[in-house]
């Protein structure tokens, strides 16, 4: 996560503000996002099933491995189109990386989940945090700082090649997290434990019916809509009004920093410094209020308190203003995104994550579509200010769903 921050804080961070300076409109800044969404929403659930046979930690590894390249082939861009040609190369590449993010949102959750206890999560998560927020602020700010001394658009692809090193590094430090089995070798191990026990018998049906549920699957089995059936449809639900309201706005905050606003790299940078370093602050406390509220409170507060984001910044007249926006984003981030993972967690059945993640990640890929595209078309029609405090009473609304119906 440490090497994940420097990739968010650099490479991430500033390549809506790179296609906003490179004169993207909203929808093409919605389809950075969209477009991928739209990938992972069709290979989400056969990414489950295919994760389900194979080793976590490998196919973590590899599909981090292939996502990663294309972080590197923003850095030529430059030489190779003018304007209008880098907008549309980077959502082509937006689109080619969805394919092996898929597998690996999908993957790194499970992951977590198998490599770190229950009652440990809420306090790996804030110290995951704490790490994250760390190296963000570092690369954010230094990001900022080349892009003020660098000519443009050189400047650029320094950052953009400072955050292909943290993502590789990111990937090495996957590689090394030691994980546990895959569910083809743990029905091995359970045979040759049956066996040793001797009851040879009991060993030969577990193998058969195996074998017999191999060969009688489908692509319709691996869809696996039993999961819609049990009471996590309605935290998906939950986790569809957090998500939408979540992504709505995205497209339109890099329009009104930089159009509106007229902020300097340096002082987004600087924004999205005291962003986290709110968030840094923050989690330390998530253990305390985990164990007072629970996972789902917590995260519906912070879900509440993320509608002061865009309302903050509908207001902002200076870059006073959209410090003091940003810091009240992070403590609300800090609660949202530290909540809602273990929310989600606490009610998926141990034997089963791979089919329950895939199902909460097409939940998530369908908000970022929707949300990357409604939000434009929701301020072209409207402006950039109504749309904000529009979305703002969704985000409210979202909290407050999540607070009374969204599951124990």
């Amino acid at each position: 996560m440490g090497w994940f921050g420097i990739l968010s804080g650099s490479s991430i961070n500033f390549l809506n503000i790179y296609a906003t300076r490179l004169g993207a409109n909203g929808f093409q800044i919605g389809l950075l996002s969209a477009v991928g969404a739209m990938v992972s929403l069709m290979l989400a659930i056969p990414s489950g099933h295919w994760i389900e046979g194979r080793p976590i930690g490998k196919a973590v590894f590899w599909s981090s491995v292939i996502y990663r390249i294309g972080f590197l082939l923003w850095v030529p861009l430059p030489w190779l189109f003018g304007a209008a040609g880098q907008i549309w190369a980077l959502i082509v590449l937006a689109f080619l990386m969805a394919i092996p993010v898929t597998p690996l949102s999908v993957g790194f959750n499970a992951l977590f989940a198998s490599s770190v206890p229950n009652e440990y999560r809420a306090y790996v998560v804030g110290i995951r945090n704490i790490v994250l927020s760390i190296t963000y602020m570092i690369s954010s700010i230094g990001s900022g700082y080349l892009l003020t001394r660098l000519p443009f658009p050189l400047g650029y692809q320094v950052v953009f090649g400072i955050g292909f090193l943290g993502a590789a590094m990111s990937s090495l430090n996957l590689y090394l997290i030691k994980t546990g089995t895959s569910s083809e070798e743990a029905l091995r191990a359970n045979h040759e434990d049956t066996k040793t026990l001797g009851h040879k018998d009991l060993s030969r049906d577990v193998q058969s019916n195996h074998e017999g549920t191999k060969r009688h699957s489908s692509f319709f089995s691996a869809i696996r809509a039993d999961v819609l059936k049990t009471p996590f449809r309605f935290v998906l639900l939950a986790l569809l009004l957090f998500h939408l309201t979540q992504c709505l706005p995205l497209p339109i905050f890099p329009l009104v920093q930089v159009n509106v606003l007229h902020l300097t790299d340096n002082q987004i940078g600087i924004g999205s410094a005291i962003f986290y370093f709110i968030m840094l602050i923050g989690s330390t406390q998530l253990q305390t209020l985990v164990q007072k509220m629970g996972h789902r409170k917590v995260t519906a507060i912070g879900i509440l308190t993320m509608a002061l984001y865009p309302v903050g910044l509908a207001l902002s007249r200076n870059a006073l203003h959209f410090y003091i926006t940003s810091a009240i984003g992070g403590l609300a981030s800090s609660l949202a995104t530290g909540g809602f993972a273990n929310y989600l967690l606490e009610h998926i059945p141990a034997n089963d994550r791979p089919a329950y993640l895939a199902w909460y990640n097409v939940v998530l890929n369908l908000s970022v579509l929707v949300g990357s595209l409604a939000g434009p078309l929701v301020a072209n029609a409207m402006g950039l200010t109504t749309a904000l405090f529009i979305f703002a009473a969704a985000r409210a609304l979202a909290g407050v769903a999540i607070f009374k119906w969204g599951g124990r």
